[in-house]
């Protein structure tokens, strides 16, 4: 019974989400955009570096990632943050707390529909495109279901994240500037805008044991390894589920604190 519920939330969503299709089109055209800087911007910084390979990555190597890496965000972003902090702004929260749902829960299956939506959409045609372009730069083979358990953690990890920094706003009661530096330091330290192989070799180990490189470069490092070493693998998802359990642990208990500090406006 409670899965038929969860599942008509992710049917709500996915028709929430198919009735603002001009987003959708507005989104891709915006990504295009980003994409063609990113092109230029890399093309600059491989022809001054006077070499075909920085750090171990070729020119190609680099904008494949990132290409995926921006797929990635646009699937696994749900905006929760904004969610939490106009529910508390306006008063929802309450009502929000009295369904028969945990809060946690019900939000994350909200966005669920936007998952299937966003998927078939964006990251699976920039996939398919990257795959054929590239004609075989991703290895197609034991690395996509081992890419497949990967991205789910990254969702579980990136939600935790999220619905951690909304809580914030139960005691802020604004949110736009701690969400803008949340965003800065997930995708800076994430992988997403720089490849981590870029950072400088201090940066680059306090970064692994951070939860953020398991967001996006855990599962691009799977899959764009064309020969995966089973140590590796073992070492990139039992880092993964490990930050699973710890920043849902930390997102749970942080909640039920917090929530002793709610106040609604108005009353």
């Amino acid at each position: 019974m409670k899965l038929k519920k969860y599942l008509t939330l992710t049917r709500a969503g996915i028709i929430e989400s198919l009735q603002f299709r001009l987003a959708t089109v507005v989104m891709v055209i915006g990504n295009i955009l980003y994409l063609i800087v990113v092109y230029f911007l890399w093309k600059a910084i491989y022809a001054s570096s006077g070499t075909d390979i920085v750090n171990g990555m070729t020119f190609s190597d680099t904008l494949i990632y990132l290409v995926l890496a921006t797929a990635l965000f646009n699937f696994m972003e749900m905006y929760t943050v904004w969610e939490i902090g106009r529910s508390i702004q306006s008063g929802k929260i309450v009502l929000d707390l009295l369904k028969p749902i945990e809060y946690r829960r019900y939000l994350f299956w909200s966005y669920s529909g936007s998952f299937i939506t966003q998927f078939f959409f964006t990251f699976l045609p920039t996939f398919i495109i990257v795959a054929a372009v590239t004609h075989g730069a991703i290895h197609l083979g034991l690395n996509l279901l081992f890419f497949v358990i990967s991205v789910v953690m990254a969702v579980s990890i990136n939600y935790s994240i999220d619905f951690l920094v909304g809580t914030i706003c139960l005691y802020t009661e604004s949110i736009w500037g701690i969400n803008i530096m949340k965003q800065v330091i997930v995708l800076l330290l994430s992988g997403a805008t720089i490849p981590i192989a870029f950072f400088p070799e201090p940066l680059k180990t306090i970064v692994y044991y951070l939860p953020f490189q398991s967001i996006y470069n855990a599962p691009l490092s799977i899959l764009l390894d064309g020969t995966p070493q089973p140590q590796t693998v073992l070492v990139t998802l039992g880092t993964q589920l490990l930050w699973c359990i710890v920043m849902m642990i930390l997102s749970r208990l942080f909640w039920k604190i917090s929530l002793r500090q709610i106040t609604v406006n108005g009353g």
